[in-house]
């Protein structure tokens, strides 16, 4: 068994060094964003963005699996702040304003925005429930949660790959092709990646203990 001290000195560093991981990988996405680097001619396989969704939850599961001081700083990560986090994706409204706007296609902004708007709109409810009882993080209902987050997401990527222009006819004359550039490249990039990562985490909480 560790030392409280070190144990500490061990989460801190981890902290920062997650903090400092995120900040690259945002400018990293803003500059490869800027330069045009996830778009791709239409009809074709949208591979940038795909690589980009993957392979941070690559990482991620590489991490976990190999390295005990990073396993141990996941399962002891707070709840409720990964829970109060995936609150933002109330923010899916926003693809259905663009769809209105006839910026992307039905085909993809009404599953991705609805599947978003359902977690955003039951967080704060999940982050209630973990309040007042901690053991919630343990039930068959907040594994459900993070399920369902999670297969929101996998849609939302499948049905943009699909929107993309590499299946013709499939979502009309509008693609996601906007997806691919500055802001809207942030949310396939970026955010997409550290949801499924947030709700990975809550589910390896619910059955993994970290080391005492």
């Amino acid at each position: 068994m560790m030392p409280p001290a070190q144990t500490s000195e061990d989460h801190s560093g981890l902290t920062l060094l997650v903090g400092g991981v995120l900040a690259v990988w945002l400018a990293l996405v803003f500059i490869l964003g800027a330069i045009g680097a996830f778009v791709r001619p239409p009809g074709t396989v949208p591979i940038p963005i795909v690589l980009a969704v993957t392979t941070p939850i690559i990482v991620f599961l590489v991490a976990f699996a190999l390295s005990r001081s990073f396993r141990d700083f996941v399962l002891v990560a707070d709840p409720r702040l990964m829970a109060g986090i995936q609150a933002w994706r109330f923010a899916g409204l926003g693809f259905l304003a663009l769809y209105a706007e006839g910026v992307l296609p039905g085909f993809f902004a009404w599953p991705a925005g609805l599947g978003d708007i359902a977690i955003g709109v039951t967080a704060p409810w999940v982050i209630v429930a973990l309040i007042r009882r901690p053991e919630f993080k343990r039930s068959p209902l907040y594994v459900i949660w993070n399920l369902f987050g999670i297969l929101d997401l996998i849609v939302a990527v499948s049905t943009g790959a699909l929107s993309s222009g590499m299946a013709p006819g499939l979502a009309g004359p509008i693609t996601t092709a906007p997806m691919a550039h500055l802001p809207l490249v942030l949310i396939p990039a970026f955010l997409v990646p550290i949801f499924i990562i947030l709700h990975l985490a809550a589910l390896f909480q619910n059955s993994g203990k970290p080391r005492g």
